[in-house]
């Protein structure tokens, strides 16, 4: 024996590796989906729903449990009654009991006027079984006592991934057979046309109450530029926006650059500041503050700009496809390719044109003015009849 393998040998068993498969999965691809139950179309007439609502494992801060909360909340205010199910197969909530979870919940995300399960022992049906992330869709195809079911689609999740199982995992829950209620158009275009799905769309909300213009107009600095630095999400594209500031500091030093979302320290160009990760409020404040906004979106748009925007902030993001159809090409976002020296040339050129700023300001204000999360959950709430309408065709199957 070797002197290597022998000293690793004797330093004891590495700790185990988790590997972790959906919840589901091989009793779907042995059995195939638990046939819906009968009365979708009973449902479909009625005008309160029962919606089961199944959710991954959650940490503070997660962007996609806090749209599901707003959804839930909305849905709660048109009269349909919320139950949330929390799947985990990370062992993220290990030792803690249901209450716990659900009072993490209800505190990292808003309470909900739903209750909080943890796991699926206490499902007893629903007018609509809803997953939420790909790792929950084979637990949801499997759940009896559902009249329809539905998929809320927040992303392309197998862009989350490298090539991997994981990867192709999700992009085989597109194929299932759900109605897809994708957030955005762009998202359900791609659903529709890459993997053969029904897809409806929402447009995600805003906290009007909360994010808004500064009621101080003269609080907006000249030379603040704030960048989503979310190193752990990799389709916020950090290292692409870190460059594009180290090149911008590099031409303007005085410029104070701060960088914010991120739970752990970001290596950032020099000059920069981290402010880490903030609440809402804080939020609001830096975008009231700020003269610019970077958000870097290579899949789907998020919250963040959305945000930026309802507090008039120019935002600089990609002119990537989903950027493209959201804002179009002179809409209420500077939109940039993706190198870096031409998002610091967009920066700089903001930075440079009060008037310009002005007219994105406008031009964002008036596009959110719209976006609510009571009318996302109207949208979802046509997604979640949708579902009940496929299921009464098919006449109650799959």
């Amino acid at each position: 024996m070797s002197p290597s393998l022998r000293g690793l040998l004797g330093r004891g068993a590495p700790e185990p590796q988790r590997a972790a498969a959906p919840a589901g999965l091989l009793d779907v691809l042995r059995s195939g989906p638990v046939p819906v139950a009968p009365g979708a179309r009973e449902a479909l007439a009625a005008e309160r729903l029962h919606v089961g609502v199944v959710v991954p494992q959650f940490r503070p801060g997660s962007g996609g449990h806090g749209t599901i909360a707003n959804l839930v909340r909305g849905l709660h205010a048109r009269g349909h009654r919320c139950e949330l199910f929390v799947l985990d197969e990370e062992g993220r909530h290990a030792g803690q009991s249901e209450a716990q979870v659900a009072a993490d919940f209800n505190a990292f995300f808003g309470t909900v006027d739903a209750p909080v399960r943890l796991g699926l022992e206490r499902w007893n049906g629903a007018d609509v079984a809803l997953a939420t992330g790909w790792q929950t869709v084979p637990a949801v195809l499997r759940l009896g006592s559902a009249r329809s079911r539905a998929y809320l689609v927040q992303d392309h999740e197998p862009e989350f991934y490298p090539t991997s199982a994981e990867r192709d995992w999700a992009a085989w829950t597109y194929r299932q057979g759900l109605h897809h209620i994708a957030a955005s158009p762009w998202l359900a275009s791609v659903i529709r046309s890459r993997y053969g799905g029904a897809a409806s769309a929402f447009d995600l909300g805003v906290d009007h109450a909360r994010y808004h213009p500064p009621a101080e107009p003269g609080s907006r600095r000249a030379d603040l530029v704030v960048f989503y630095a979310r190193a752990s999400t990799p389709r916020r594209a950090v290292p692409l926006g870190l460059l594009a500031l180290d090149e911008l500091l590099r031409r303007r030093p005085a410029v104070d650059v701060a960088l914010f979302g991120q739970a752990g320290p970001v290596v950032a160009p020099a000059g920069a500041r981290d402010v880490g990760v903030l609440d809402g409020a804080e939020l609001a404040e830096l975008y009231g503050r700020a003269t610019v906004g970077l958000v870097l979106s290579m899949t789907n748009p998020s919250l963040v700009p959305l945000e930026m925007l309802a507090c008039e902030l120019p935002v600089v993001d990609l002119a990537s496809a989903s950027m493209l159809a959201e804002f179009g090409e002179d809409g209420p976002a500077a939109l940039a390719p993706g190198d870096p020296l031409a998002l610091c040339d967009t920066i700089e050129q903001l930075l440079d044109d009060p008037a310009r700023r002005a007219v994105l300001a406008a031009r964002g204000s008036a596009f959110v003015a719209s976006r609510t999360w009571d009318a996302a959950a109207e949208q979802v709430d046509h997604g979640l009849r949708e579902a009940l309408r496929e299921a009464a065709g098919a006449g109650g199957a799959a």
